[in-house]
């Protein structure tokens, strides 16, 4: 286990997102591509989350952002699947550190 201080964290954090409400926890579409990370919670509709959960993107599973432009692709169980950025807004992710891009 890597022993890290708040400050690390926080600068870690700052590298991988853009900033967010919460300390570590932000949206998938604020997630720089090429950033891998877990996610945490589903916060959209239950519909949607059960979906997301059915095609591998459930909570803790480890995604890897690809692009986040007009759709955000990301790749997750060695898959490559496209998202709105609407239901990207609804993943709530934090960062996973020590695993390559």
């Amino acid at each position: 286990m890597l022993a890290m201080n708040a400050k690390t964290l926080i600068a870690l954090d700052q590298a991988n997102c853009i900033p967010c409400p919460q300390p570590r926890l932000c949206p998938l579409s604020r997630v720089r591509a090429g950033v891998s990370v877990r996610i945490r919670q589903l916060s959209g509709p239950p519909d949607v989350a059960q979906r997301l959960r059915e095609i591998g993107m459930g909570e803790d599973q480890v995604v890897r952002l690809v692009t986040s432009r007009a759709n955000i692709i990301c790749e997750v169980c060695h898959s490559r699947l496209a998202i709105s950025a609407g239901v990207a807004d609804a993943i709530l992710v934090e960062p996973v550190f020590g695993m390559a891009a």
